[in-house]
């Protein structure tokens, strides 16, 4: 069973930047593409960002292309992402996400993502 921890979350005003870890319990952890999403109040689950497996390619949503940025370091077994700039619409609870098989590039659908972390609460305040 993998085991996706989140951290870094917290309260930040606009304009502020916050970086969320994701720690993995994967042993093969470099080959699975991994990806962020975030769920706020009353709303579907939304995609976020993705890496690909290994060195990785990366995509993000529109909605935050430019001050967002995911990352791996597949020796520490950890994914990250990068928020800058925030806004009071960035506000969500963030979740780490592991693709449900190996070898694949980024992936953006919730239905792609077989591992799912707690979540972090982000919370951006105007």
């Amino acid at each position: 069973q993998v085991q996706l921890v989140e951290s870094g979350g917290g309260l930040v005003q606009a304009g502020g930047s916050l970086r969320l870890s994701c720690a993995a319990s994967l042993r093969t952890f470099s080959t699975y593409a991994m990806g962020w999403f975030r769920q706020a109040p009353g709303k579907e689950r939304e995609f976020v960002a993705a890496v690909g497996w290994g060195a990785g390619t990366t995509t993000c949503a529109d909605s935050v292309k430019g001050r967002f940025a995911i990352s791996r370091d597949n020796a520490k077994n950890t994914v990250y992402l990068q928020m800058n700039s925030l806004k009071p619409e960035d506000t969500a609870v963030y979740y780490c996400a592991a693709a449900q098989h190996p070898y694949t590039g980024w992936r953006t659908q919730v239905t792609d993502f077989g591992s799912w972390g707690q979540g972090t609460q982000v919370t951006v305040s105007s």
